[in-house]
């Protein structure tokens, strides 16, 4: 699936397509990979959320088709940056509702080993947010190695390969990462 998205992209990029067409031809290769992470990250979300994986998918398109500054290297860069793109919008979803509500109805996200289960420990989406971002003027790369995990539900070998680092070092980054983000965000 890798290659056969690389080799794509590749072609797209040699025929001389425009950003935005291409996003549009690759979105369509991996539609159906993007609603699944989509799907697994709205389980996490709290009962009655108002925004479905099908829109968040839309969503995250409209915000990668506008972005023609772009230039895609591979799969695995398109889904970071897609994972970047449904982060923001979850934030931004969240933020409405904390407003709307005046602090009720927090959304929550995990930081557990075993992606998407309900068990793992849980943390409000903007509070995670915030500390992520506080955490990136800390060590950038460990703070992407959260977002490709976390939001993009990536395993440790593909957030090597986006990062260009061996899996070694994302392990190193994901458990001081967690260590961090936990004591930031109150956990024991």
């Amino acid at each position: 699936m890798s290659e056969d998205f690389t080799r794509t992209l590749r072609a797209m990029q040699a025929a001389g397509e425009d950003a935005p067409a291409v996003t549009e031809k690759l979105l369509g290769l991996l539609y159906p990979e993007l609603h699944r992470l989509a799907e697994s990250l709205m389980r996490r979300e709290r009962s009655g959320h108002t925004l479905q994986p099908t829109a968040l998918v839309h969503e995250a398109y409209l915000k990668l088709v506008d972005d023609t500054r772009v230039e895609w290297q591979d799969r695995a860069h398109f889904l970071g940056i897609a994972a970047r793109a449904m982060r923001q919008i979850l934030v931004d979803h969240a933020r409405k509702h904390q407003a709307a509500k005046r602090g009720g109805g927090m959304q929550r996200v995990t930081l557990d080993e075993s992606f998407g289960e309900a068990a793992g420990r849980e943390f409000e989406v903007l509070a995670l947010n915030e500390a992520l971002e506080k955490f990136a003027r800390v060590d950038e790369r460990a703070a992407r190695v959260v977002e490709l995990k976390v939001f993009a539900g990536m395993k440790i070998a593909e957030i090597a390969h986006v990062l260009d680092v061996s899996k070694r070092t994302v392990d190193g980054d994901w458990a001081m990462a967690r260590m961090w983000l936990g004591r930031e965000l109150g956990e024991n």
